[in-house]
């Protein structure tokens, strides 16, 4: 594809995507403006990603840690936030932190200690959400929803990491309806949580939603959503 048509089928679909999300906003009674979008690149390459840029979105979001050392390399020129959204081996924070404007996917008691270590040692103070397995399922990464409090009361004690918010990601069975049901667990255990109120832990960002059920997360609360191939539809990676 020439990058003038490659651009310009980007510039459609982002103008698509922002405009599902103003109406799911609004059935939410909430204005598009209080949606961040994030653009997931896990499957694109450099080309796909400037072009998007150049239509106007520049925070992205990435799952694997050495794919965004490679991808903010490669970009290095753009005006680009990047967003760790998959999960982060230990050994890989050093490296990733200086990168990245928020890791979404804590998802472990070791690896928010990790960051808030790493951070400290580079400078840093590093906003972070909490990744919650909200549907339960074994293979997927993060805190079960009942140990979310616990870990809230020992991030307290850091000084390097800012707590904003959490994360889910839907169950992969069940449809749409299973998805919506996830996220307003997600936004029910959040609501739960604030009534703690724990000192320096702010919960405003609920990310959840990606591609194929970002609208249904928006009307259950989302304040963050992570799409992807609805950005790319119609280009090679």
């Amino acid at each position: 594809m020439l990058m003038a048509d490659l651009s310009r089928q980007i510039a459609r679909n982002l103008a698509e995507v922002r405009g599902r999300i103003a109406q799911a906003a609004a059935a939410s009674g909430r204005a598009p403006e209080a949606i961040t979008l994030v653009a997931v690149t896990k499957y694109v390459g450099p080309p796909q990603i400037r072009a998007l840029v150049e239509a106007g979105c520049s925070l992205l979001g990435e799952n694997r840690p050495q794919a965004l050392w490679e991808k903010a390399a490669a970009l290095d020129d753009l005006p680009i936030q990047w967003h760790m959204i998959g999960h982060l081996q230990r050994n890989k924070v050093r490296r990733t932190l200086p990168l990245v404007s928020m890791v979404q996917s804590a998802d472990s008691q070791r690896l928010v200690e990790a960051i808030d270590r790493v951070a400290g040692e580079l400078g840093l103070a590093m906003p972070i959400l909490l990744e919650v397995n909200v549907s339960g399922e074994p293979a997927k990464h993060g805190f079960a929803p009942d140990e979310v409090e616990r870990v809230l009361e020992q991030v307290v004690r850091y000084t390097h990491v800012e707590v904003r918010g959490l994360m889910c990601m839907a169950g992969l069975e069940g449809g749409p309806e299973r998805a919506r049901r996830d996220f307003a667990a997600l936004r029910t255990l959040r609501d739960r949580l604030e009534t703690v109120a724990l000192p320096a832990v702010r919960l405003d960002e609920l990310s959840m939603g990606m591609s194929g059920d970002y609208e249904a997360a928006i009307e259950e609360g989302a304040t963050i959503v992570r799409i992807g191939s609805a950005l790319f539809e119609g280009v090679a990676g």
